[in-house]
């Protein structure tokens, strides 16, 4: 999926985010890049040689552009739709024109996820060119192997994400003297309750998932911060948003403070600044928001100019949609941009901006852009989230056959070991109401029986022995070990594990069954995998879905198998060269399974 850097005649007045070095590096990432470089390079040629005659008064901008303009419909996120009808209507007004044509631009409001889950499903988005408000949509459809063919050739504008608050709050926390990270801000509500923090729904806004990702980044690196982290998400799960066009209606409605105590209203938002700026246009006096820009970086949304080419976008459209990207750098333009709130450079920080957005010095406003986090973390974010918002019951099934000895080349340990390492770590994201089970398999284990079920699913805070449920899962996770000549009992296990947990359902939670194996089923007594297959779908009913996601672990494991296995129940098969990669595998399964839409 790539991302190209135009000439500077067509630049959106400001350099462009930071890239993400680890994506510049992903072979895969590389190859998406190239792929669109060859779709757009005649593109931009062509556009280059255009404005080129545009500057050099070759093209005619006179009343007879009217008699066919080129026609182009822009999807842009909510928030800067206004802007761009107003320079889309001023473009006509000026008889901006490609190749002699005048460009006439429709905008229509869209919600980015919307646009991008029409993209995902192959659908038609009735648009040629996508402004969404984060390039983390654009990545979402390189990373989810979506088929659509975009084209990102430039950024509008950019606004960095903080926490927003009524004044009273923000006085108590000694704004704007004081300055906190992630992590404090989004645990000041879970030790105050009458500072309430909301949010909007990471799972639909950009807004929520980018500061998400920043919160479980900064959890990582403390200790004891992700049970923390998954208890600030709990919290703040309840006080979420349907989008960023909603959170703001979860504000007191009145100064005086009569709200506060209202357990509905929320004291502070994740918002971005534009939004805080907004808001604060139509307050009078000391009504409006303080806002927090936190200390250990903001991440922002950046507003990627797109091409929808899978549109059939002709050349005469491509060139359009170009030459309105360049009006929008043009001085006027970026005044217009500002106004509304937007940064239109990643180096300027207006102070009459950030001073109506609620920002003040010494907080860091003019800090540059936090550097973007990666795909697999903010995949991660979404995958912790989905769990923590529906409390989960997952059984997970391990793989414990003799080949699970076998060393992990350049980990200096073996699969298991690796496996052990990412399920502890995968156990430390869910919280206390979550439930987690434990089974292994080999062949044989329980008298005929392949598997054995080490650990029941229950609570992760239900007394066990002397200990909780979550102390009795990480010494079975700790206590799990290859059995020596054992093979791989796969299908009879699965059949059993699956039926168990459609049998133990709990409503209103996301039931799952997680089942890892380094290799193919072995066992020459077992059901055959055209039975199983049947078998599971007998099992599966939508009304109580329980996803089966499989993951093909090492290089002797069957992706193709794994993953027509688990499609029978409405799940998915993944494959890893290293066990590591496990946790980051099982969340993104997860988000997909748990996906409204089915899956991606």
């Amino acid at each position: 999926m790539g991302r190209h850097s135009l000439p500077d005649q067509y630049g959106a007045g400001r350099s462009g985010p930071r890239r993400n070095d680890s994506r510049r590096n992903d072979p895969r990432s590389s190859a998406r890049r190239r792929t669109v470089a060859i779709a757009t390079a005649l593109v931009l040629a062509v556009a280059g040689g255009t404005a080129a005659a545009v500057k050099g008064g070759l093209l005619s901008f006179g009343s007879s552009c009217e008699d066919d303009p080129v026609r182009l419909t822009l999807a842009a996120s909510p928030d800067l739709a206004p802007v761009l009808e107003t320079a889309a209507r001023r473009a006509r007004d000026a008889e901006l024109s490609s190749d002699g044509r005048c460009v006439a631009v429709t905008v229509s409001a869209r919600e980015s996820y919307r646009v991008a889950d029409t993209l995902l499903a192959d659908k038609d988005p009735d648009a040629q060119v996508w402004v969404p408000d984060s390039d983390l949509w654009v990545q979402r459809l390189a990373e989810d192997g979506g088929t659509a063919e975009v084209s990102t050739v430039g950024h509008v504008a950019s606004s960095p994400v903080g926490v927003a608050m009524v004044p009273a709050a923000a006085k108590s926390l000694g704004w704007p003297k004081k300055t906190y990270g992630w992590l404090e801000l989004a645990g000041a509500g879970l030790r105050d309750d009458s500072l309430r923090l909301g949010a909007a729904d990471p799972a639909r806004s950009a807004t929520g998932l980018l500061a998400l990702a920043r919160v479980s980044g900064a959890a990582a690196e403390a200790e004891g911060g992700r049970t923390e982290a998954a208890a600030m998400m709990k919290a703040l799960s309840q006080r979420t948003s349907d989008g960023d066009g909603q959170v703001l209606a979860t504000l007191p409605r009145d100064a005086s403070g009569a709200e506060q105590g209202n357990p509905k209203r929320n004291q502070a938002l994740i918002v971005s600044e534009q939004t805080a700026y907004t808001y604060n246009s139509g307050t009078d006096g000391d009504a409006g928001l303080d806002f927090f820009y936190p200390k250990d970086g903001s991440p922002r949304l950046d507003y990627p100019y797109t091409l929808l080419d899978q549109t059939g976008l002709t050349t005469d459209e491509s060139r359009a949609a170009i030459r309105f990207m360049s009006y929008l750098s043009d001085p006027r333009q970026q005044a217009l941009l500002e106004r509304h709130g937007f940064r239109t450079s990643d180096e300027d920080a207006p102070d009459a901006l950030v001073t109506r957005a609620g920002g003040s010095s010494p907080q860091p406003y003019a800090e540059p852009a936090d550097r973007p986090a990666s795909a697999t973390a903010l995949q991660e974010s979404l995958g912790v989230w989905t769990i923590t918002v529906q409390n989960a019951r997952i059984t997970t099934v391990v793989d414990a056959s003799a080949s699970m000895a076998d060393p992990v080349p350049g980990a200096g340990r073996s699969r298991m070991d690796v496996t052990k390492a990412s399920l502890l770590q995968a156990l430390a994201t869910f919280t206390s109401e979550d439930e987690i089970g434990l089974w292994d398999f080999s062949t044989k284990l329980d008298g005929d029986k392949d598997y054995r079920v080490l650990v029941p699913t229950e609570r992760l805070d239900a007394r066990a022995g002397k200990g909780t449920q979550r102390d009795r899962l990480s010494a079975a996770f700790n206590d799990l070990a290859p059995v020596p000549d054992g093979a791989t009992g796969l299908y009879d296990t699965t059949l059993a594990a699956y039926s168990s947990a459609t049998g133990s359902y709990a409503k209103g939670r996301f039931n799952a069954l997680v089942v890892l194996t380094d290799g193919v089923n072995e066992d020459p007594d077992s059901i055959s995998r055209s039975d199983l297959v049947a078998r599971l779908q007998r099992l599966t009913d939508p009304a109580r879905p329980v996803p089966l996601i499989m993951i093909a672990v090492g290089p002797d494991a069957d992706r193709t198998e794994a993953d027509r296995i688990a499609r029978a129940t409405g799940g998915s098969g993944h494959e890893v060269t290293d066990p590591s990669q496990i946790q980051s595998v099982i969340l993104k399964a997860i988000v997909a399974a748990a996906s409204p839409d089915g899956q991606d």
